[in-house]
């Protein structure tokens, strides 16, 4: 057997280190600077840029070994894995890159010499396949006359289309772009396997099998379908690491390789199941259990939208494969301690955040728990209803869409019972919801990018709160204007403007715009794209597009958000210091009024971490920190460790505001002076707002002077309402929370009494079906409590019989049946197939198990009526 994955990793980089390459670091899996990807799929994407013209490169030659999730968008092989050989949704892609240095010859040769040099991979020759687009003869040529490979090996590929680029050897970023022909590498794991060479109508079967792609980037394909040459002539190379390792391990499945077969063995052990390396599910969680750890590790958390909906859809197919092989503990943090002992050479990045990782997915899989016990209860009640053998897609796509609970879950348990799943009809509802989330953002952004005939305004606020200047554009109802007169909304664009566009969570602000004869009350201001808008109502005069007009931010407001603005920074280093390195900002708004901030945790915060980390806040304010605000290059803040977010593009040119020693953040707010004049920080709540996602809201300055003195007179009046002081405060609190809990108990024991007595007294009235007891009795406005209590005292007394209680409460009617448990082990009669009888009979809803099971009636019917329609349905039970 050759070398384990990491040496073979390692090998592949000494290689092109030795070449003249420069080995480069992988990025995280959250691509930054690519916002039409949801993860990193491929080793370029990093280079994205470079490739596109805007940035230069640092090196001409680079080697990677690129972390990759396929797991949504374009590329998404989530549903192959487990059924396939190879597929996996994480994966390192092992690839070469060269900038404007070398091409073809070189990219050929390098490969040919690492897959087939006794010093290196040693493969046979006579196992190496390669396909060539059907127009690159440059390649072609190189391939069969300068490498030592059987002609015959090698593969013309023509267009699937008309198309010149539609081709599998062809290769294009997107519909415009950098583009090229590419040369595929195959290897032929022999006979003993069904399939076809490349090209051929058998190609898709399991002998042959891609390990390296070599993409040629020579063109910049242009939006009209043109193909025009690109001045610097590119390679971009990328190889599956687990595919290559199975090839050298000399086994057909990367599942079999000596990563996948240590891991498998683990999980097997910890969810106690039979070690059998072809158990398709044990592929699924050991393939899952690396996506989710390492898309945690950079930053992901489950949610329900985007990169984190993904997130938990892969947590929760790794349970669900757990259940269906017999699993029913929690199991799926567990397996984190073995992935960090066998990645090895990757572990220390998962060691790092070990406790965050397992902290999350153990309260997913919780979350997840209680998410299948609804689901479950609610199919229940439908299935219990279900007329015929088919469920509605509707309906289960309603548990998917607002439960979580899986389609294939709902498919099993109905294929159990004999039903069927109208598939159609819950694909219908899929693209009936896309389709309404589709219109909405279409809205959304109609109304956000105004048409603003191609104006420009530049932003004075950090400087000046008022500025002379001039309207260039005017807007009502979205559509330009010359002039806004008065009581009419609108939107003003000026040249020049102090007022700060509502931007990353900070309020936009509000004030004046005015001139001799006329005022415009800012009541907000946004941003529409780069430009600033200022919406509001004309209060006197008209506003007139050009004329001269004197803007003036309300002082304020703009103080107290600034002093806000502030706090939060200082909060959010706070936390970092108290919770750990694992805080991600999620969201936050600041306003005048207070601050909010959203982050990712595992826990409620304890309320000494709460005291801790507002003790730290308010010790940075009374130090009196100068905050400075400095320009500074992206990638001198990058390197420098400045927090910023990670899904954001910024500027080339950032601006960084610094607290001390505390707290560096990129950031375009407003802000204070100096920490001194934030004045006081208090925590007022502190919740869960999603699955690992936390919030805190906090006020300062005036605002938090007033929460104290709410605070204060607030205890006063306790104190004054319980006649106690805070010396006795507490003591008189235990006082009357004991006697309110002795009252309580008296209360529950009249109660009982009572409905004892409501019994003796329903007995006389039982009569005989036959040989069984029957008691069918009329309350009125009981809550299900009592009502439940009654039943229990009436089944002691009978010992054996039917009792049904029809409740008539605020004119609606529900019947409650309880049958005792010597007639259901006798097959006599049971609760719930009396209840689905009633519902034949009367109509509404309802459901519950043999021994207790209760009923809905929407139609106002005369109880006594009802009476006599159960006594006849018991009448032919019986």
């Amino acid at each position: 057997m050759h070398k384990n994955l990491d040496d073979i990793r390692q090998e592949f980089l000494n290689f092109f280190k030795k070449k003249g390459h420069e080995i480069v670091a992988s990025s995280t899996l959250i691509p930054d600077n690519d916002q039409t990807l949801l993860f990193t799929n491929s080793g370029m994407n990093q280079f994205k840029n470079i490739f596109l013209g805007i940035d230069q490169p640092l090196f001409k030659r680079v080697t990677t070994a690129q972390r990759c999730v396929r797991a949504g968008g374009k590329h998404n092989d989530l549903d192959n894995v487990g059924y396939t050989a190879r597929h996996l949704t994480f994966f390192e892609m092992l690839g070469n890159f060269s900038f404007g240095d070398y091409f073809k010859h070189e990219a050929i040769q390098f490969a040919w010499e690492l897959l087939t040099d006794c010093n290196w991979f040693n493969l046979s020759k006579n196992k190496l396949w390669v396909t060539v687009h059907i127009c690159d003869s440059a390649s072609y040529d190189i391939w069969t006359k300068q490498v030592d490979i059987p002609n015959e090996h090698v593969i013309k590929i023509g267009n699937n289309t008309d198309n010149f680029y539609d081709s599998d050897n062809f290769w294009q970023m997107g519909k415009v772009g950098p583009c090229g022909p590419c040369s595929e590498i195959f290897y032929d794991y022999g006979d003993r396997f069904q399939g076809g060479p490349p090209g051929s109508l058998k190609e898709f079967g399991e002998r042959y099998v891609e390990i390296w792609n070599l993409v040629f980037i020579q063109f910049n394909r242009q939006s009209n379908g043109n193909l025009l040459s690109l001045p610097m002539l590119s390679v971009d190379t990328g190889m599956g690491l687990e595919r290559i390792t199975a090839i050298l391990q000399g086994v057909h499945s990367s599942y079999s390789i000596d990563i996948f077969k240590k891991l498998i063995s683990s999980i097997s052990q910890i969810i106690k199941v039979n070690d059998d390396n072809t158990n398709r599910s044990l592929y699924v969680i050991a393939d899952h259990i690396r996506t989710c750890s390492f898309l945690i590790q950079d930053g992901v958390l489950p949610s329900n939208e985007g990169r984190g909906y993904v997130l938990r859809r892969i947590i929760r197919r790794a349970i669900l494969h757990g259940k269906k092989i017999g699993t029913n503990n929690i199991f799926f943090y567990k397996l984190v301690s073995p992935l960090i002992k066998y990645m090895q050479y990757l572990s220390d990045r998962l060691y790092e955040k070990k406790d965050f990782i397992e902290k999350i997915l153990l309260n997913e899989e919780k979350l997840f728990e209680d998410t299948l016990k609804k689901g479950l209860k609610l199919l229940e009640k439908k299935l219990v209803l279900l007329k015929g053998n088919v469920l509605n897609g509707e309906i289960a796509f309603d548990l998917y869409d607002t439960y979580g609970f899986p389609l294939e879950l709902t498919k099993d348990i109905c294929l159990k019972r004999g039903i069927h799943v109208d598939q159609a009809n819950f694909d219908q509802s899929m693209l009936t919801q896309k389709k309404i989330a589709k219109e909405s953002n279409k809205f959304y952004v109609i109304s956000k990018n105004i048409s603003l005939c191609n104006v420009l305004n530049t932003f004075v606020g950090y400087r000046d709160l008022t500025c002379r200047t001039q309207t260039i554009a005017l807007f009502r109802i979205n559509k330009p204007v010359n002039k806004i007169y008065a009581e009419e909304e609108g939107i003003v664009i000026l040249k020049n403007t102090p007022f700060y566009g509502e931007s990353g969570g900070q309020i936009g602000d509000s004030g004046q715009l005015k001139t001799i004869s006329s005022l415009f009350q800012v009541t907000s201001t946004k941003k529409y794209g780069e430009i600033i808008g200022h919406l509001g109502v004309v209060n006197r005069g008209a506003i007139s597009v050009g004329e001269e007009i004197i803007a003036q931010v309300d002082q304020y407001k703009r103080k107290n958000i600034s002093l806000n603005h502030s706090a939060t920074h200082l909060l959010r280093a706070a936390l970092c210091q108290v919770l750990g390195s694992h805080i991600v900002q999620k969201g936050s708004l600041v306003n005048d009024q207070y601050l909010r901030f959203d982050f990712c945790h595992y826990e409620t915060m304890t309320e000494v971490q709460i005291n801790t980390v507002e003790n730290l806040v308010n010790k940075q304010i009374w130090i009196n920190f100068p905050i400075v605000a400095d320009m500074i290059p992206i990638e001198t803040a990058k390197n420098s460790g400045v927090v910023m977010l990670i899904n954001k593009q910024y500027e080339k040119i950032v601006r960084v505001i610094r607290m001390g020693n505390f707290s560096t953040e990129l950031c375009g707010g407003t802000h204070a002076k100096s920490t001194g004049e934030i004045g006081v920080f208090i925590i007022t709540k502190e919740f869960s707002i999603a699955s690992g996602i936390r919030r805190i809201e906090a006020v300062t300055n005036n605002t938090a002077l007033s929460v104290m003195h709410q605070y204060k007179k607030l205890l006063q009046d306790i104190f004054t309402s319980t006649q106690s002081d805070n010396k006795n405060i507490l003591n008189k609190i235990h006082e009357f929370k004991s006697r309110c809990q002795k009252l309580e108990k008296e209360i529950k024991h009249l109660r009982n009494q009572q409905v004892i007595q409501e019994s003796l007294s329903f007995i006389k009235e039982i009569y005989y079906i036959k040989d069984v007891q029957v008691l069918i009795k009329q309350v009125e406005n009981m809550m299900l409590k009592p009502l439940t209590n009654l039943i229990d005292c009436l089944k002691r007394q009978l010992k054996s019989g039917v009792i049904v209680l029809i409740n008539n409460k605020n004119n609606k009617i529900s019947i409650v049946v309880s049958v005792t448990k010597d007639l259901i082990e006798n097959n006599r009669i049971n609760a719930l197939n009396l209840v689905r009888l009633i519902i034949n009979t009367l109509g509404g809803k309802g459901g519950g198990k043999p021994h207790f099971a209760q009923v809905g009636i929407n139609n106002i019917i005369n109880t006594s009526k009802i009476s006599t329609k159960i006594d006849y349905l018991l009448q032919n039970i019986l």
